[in-house]
């Protein structure tokens, strides 16, 4: 192995230099500033923890995607976390035990055992937001403002925002009485938008040929706001838990856009991201400089049953990495002072001011002037010099 082959990181594992680091915990900052100014309590969830802690009541996706290794301690099996929001759900339902809702936020990196899509890192840092013990649509409206506020934030620019709602698929598939393996083929068919596959597999298993209109019409359901109206025809004569899921989408879409008139809504109905723990709505959001969601989130309302606590919940959460790139904001980090390394108890006296007023000073220790490829690089753009026995700021 060659030298330079010696530094190789792992495929999707990358270094961060300063200048990203600087606006990654800029955003982070500004993102968890604004999530506690809604009300959201920051939490820091343990990076490793035992396996079977860690995965209980997940889902089979988020086990693959999770590092496995043994406790030298114990002998038991731990887990890299590779998802927060399990772990926050425990925090709420067993530990803080609270009757009133509860906001909580978190930023901090998971590790995946492969990437999630091309390009992607395997090491993101997620940064979310996650409500628990309100069941009515005021908590998704909430959330997916605070989504929409999240990106506005960062400008990042040309977001539209993808409602679905799972809730209806299922209340479709419980209504015609399906059984598991009918449900996963149809729903294996839906995710892939196989119309032809869609018709095979209901005509195969369902003779009601009203419930089957509505599944084949809710595998098109997908566009613009034209979209909501088209669902409510198409499920004008639906049994009356579908109609209730279709109610309470409309009523979140009236709330959103009560609070921001201007928010870009598409819908797609058929899709089912998240199926096996989402139990309502799901929305993410996108924009067309990025191939993938860039935020997502959902209703997940069973989440905290396996903690002792099935509290309704609701949230989302981003890749700050992602958001970071797509971010239009100028972090630019201030210059510094330059100072002598001279043992001189004024000098350092007027250091430690600058400091305590926020200003960056950096100590020459070469001993000697500096260039100004070293002035740049240290990113100084004034020094400190002794004026009339005074040490005072001047310009470089």
């Amino acid at each position: 192995m060659t030298d330079a082959k010696k530094w190789l990181l792992p495929d999707g594992v990358e270094e961060i230099l300063p200048a990203e680091a600087y606006k990654l915990e800029s955003l982070r900052r500004q993102l968890l500033d604004l999530y506690e100014s809604w009300g959201y309590q920051l939490v820091i969830t343990p990076l490793i923890e035992f396996l079977n802690s860690l995965l209980v009541g997940s889902s089979h996706d988020l086990d693959l995607h999770t590092f496995k290794i043994t406790d030298q301690l114990s002998g038991q099996m731990m887990g890299i976390r590779a998802d927060i929001t399990p772990q926050v759900a425990r925090i709420d339902a067993y530990r803080l035990n609270r009757e009133s809702p509860v906001r909580l936020c978190y930023a901090d990196n998971v590790l995946h055992t492969k990437p999630r899509g091309i390009m992607t890192s395997r090491v993101p840092i997620r940064i979310g937001a996650e409500l628990y013990g309100h069941s009515g649509e005021a908590c998704d409206i909430e959330l997916i403002c605070l989504m929409h506020e999240t990106l506005s934030a960062l400008e990042i620019l040309d977001i539209h925002i993808v409602l679905g709602h799972v809730g209806i698929f299922r209340s479709l598939v419980l209504e015609a009485n399906m059984d598991t393996d009918t449900e996963k083929s149809l729903f294996e068919a839906m995710q892939r938008k196989a119309y032809d596959e869609i018709d095979e597999v209901l005509g195969a298993s369902l003779e009601d040929s009203n419930l089957r209109d509505m599944l084949k019409g809710l595998s098109k359901l997908s566009g613009d706001e034209k979209t909501l109206e088209d669902a409510i025809t198409v499920f004008a004569d639906a049994p009356e838990s579908v109609k209730i899921e279709l109610q309470e989408l409309v009523a979140i879409v009236e709330g959103v856009k009560q609070r921001i008139p201007d928010i870009v809504l598409c819908f797609d109905l058929c899709e089912l991201r998240g199926y096996e723990y989402h139990t309502g709505i799901v929305f993410a959001a996108y924009t067309p400089s990025y191939g993938r969601a860039v935020s997502k989130g959902g209703r997940y309302d069973h989440i905290g049953e396996v903690f002792g606590r099935a509290r309704p919940a609701s949230g989302f959460d981003s890749d700050l990495k992602v958001l970071a790139k797509l971010s239009a904001k100028t972090c630019q980090q201030r210059a510094g002072i330059l100072a002598p390394d001279l043992n001189d108890v004024g000098l350092q006296d007027s250091i430690n001011k600058l400091r305590r007023d926020g200003e960056i000073v950096i100590v020459n220790l070469t001993g000697t002037p500096l260039d100004e490829k070293s002035q740049s690089e240290m990113n100084c753009d004034r020094q400190l010099v002794l004026k009339e026995g005074v040490w005072e700021v001047d310009s470089l």
